[in-house]
């Protein structure tokens, strides 16, 4: 029977069965990002990952007692690279105990397997299947740890963004608040210091210039020659379809893009600046009163990808499959669903590659956003 866990690992798999495999590198990864979850520290990580490598399969099984690694603590200290024993005992116990592998003990607790010819008969040492069994508990705990890393990279940014701008205006009256927001910025603050201070700041900018009235984007609308296509995905269903397709990004055609400069220039006719600012409200709450043009349009959406989780080659490539203006347009748009958006990387890769195919246009996302919000305040 396994030990007791001292984390609640209850979940089952998203199908509700125990049975199935699941990669056993893609679990290890997921654990470490949410190793201070689950109270794992890397060294102990680094044990999980030398008993993962005498298990010959990639797939690791979730069925009990399928997948029993029985290596000698000298063959695990040497693929350790000479972890100490009295340390290498100490983290398997931690994994034990915290019921991410279990132990099957001999009657003289020796590790070994009996064959049968080429089969394994029986075996005693530590079963892994555990690991595969709490998969779904495992991905969705590591997931939620990525989001609150975003996050807190967000807040993080919104106080750095606003210190400069106290910076800015201020005298040496601020500079004690300045400095206590520096210091936070070089630690690992929480989410309510970071907010708690945001709010400082905010409200110390405003009492330095209570006559400023709020700015407004002043560009105006062109006029559009034709109705935006109904042929196009709203968002919502881009997300369903397209949030988390690797596969389908493999299969996808990739034409040779077009000129960035000519995608540009169709999405300033089609999309002006003002509009975007009203479908994606959000991103004015991380930089109030910045985007003025194009320009900080698209230096913003730099600063947002990683945050979002949207690595430099990926919105490198979108712009230029699809311009700058549109691939900023885009990631503003998806960051007023970033909820609904299982991998944000892999999604804007799929945009991209439809603009490539010339079947991608951010004006139904748009158009989606506003008439959301339009409900939105016909509701309140």
């Amino acid at each position: 029977m396994e030990q007791a866990s001292q984390i609640a690992f209850g979940r089952q798999d998203p199908c509700g069965r125990l049975a199935g495999t699941h990669d056993k590198w893609d679990l290890l990864a997921a654990l470490t990002h949410a190793a201070a979850e689950f109270e794992l520290s890397h060294r102990t990580l680094g044990v999980l990952k030398a008993l993962l490598t005498f298990f010959p399969d990639r797939a690791l099984p979730a069925e009990p007692g399928s997948a029993i690694v029985f290596p000698s603590n000298r063959k695990l200290m040497e693929r350790l690279n000479g972890m100490p024993e009295s340390t290498l005992r100490r983290h398997l116990a931690a994994l034990t105990r915290i019921g991410i592998v279990s132990r099957k003990n001999s009657p003289n607790r020796k590790r070994y397997a009996r064959r049968v010819g080429e089969d394994t008969a029986m075996a005693f040492g530590f079963d892994l299947s555990p690991l595969a069994r709490h998969a779904a508990q495992i991905f969705g705990t590591a997931l939620e740890a990525q989001e609150r890393a975003a996050h807190l990279a967000v807040l993080r940014d919104r106080v750095a963004v606003l210190r400069q701008e106290l910076l800015d205006l201020a005298d040496q009256t601020a500079e004690t608040l300045l400095d206590a927001a520096r210091k936070l910025l070089r630690r690992k603050p929480c989410e309510t210091e970071l907010t708690t201070m945001a709010e400082t700041l905010r409200t110390e900018i405003a009492s330095r210039k209570p006559d400023a009235a709020p700015q407004v984007s002043a560009l105006p609308a062109p006029k559009l020659s034709v109705p935006d296509s109904q042929n196009e995905r709203h968002i919502q269903d881009s997300v369903k379809k397209d949030s988390d397709s690797e596969e389908a990004q493999a299969k996808a055609p990739c034409p040779q893009p077009q000129h960035s400069d000519a995608k540009d220039s169709a999405a300033e006719k089609g999309n002006d600046l003002a509009k975007v600012l009203r479908a994606c409200p959000e991103v004015q709450t991380y930089y109030p009163g910045a985007l003025r043009n194009w320009q900080d349009a698209d230096r913003i959406a730099e600063t947002l990808s990683p945050m979002m989780g949207i690595e430099m080659p990926v919105l490198s490539d979108a712009r230029a499959a699809m311009g700058r203006k549109e691939a900023a347009t885009a990631v503003m748009c998806m960051l007023e669903k970033l909820g609904s958006i299982r991998s944000p990387g892999a999604y804007l890769r799929r945009l991209a590659q439809k603009a490539r195919a010339g079947q991608f246009s951010t004006a139904p996302m748009l158009n989606a956003l506003l008439q959301a919000g339009n409900r939105a305040e016909i509701a309140s």
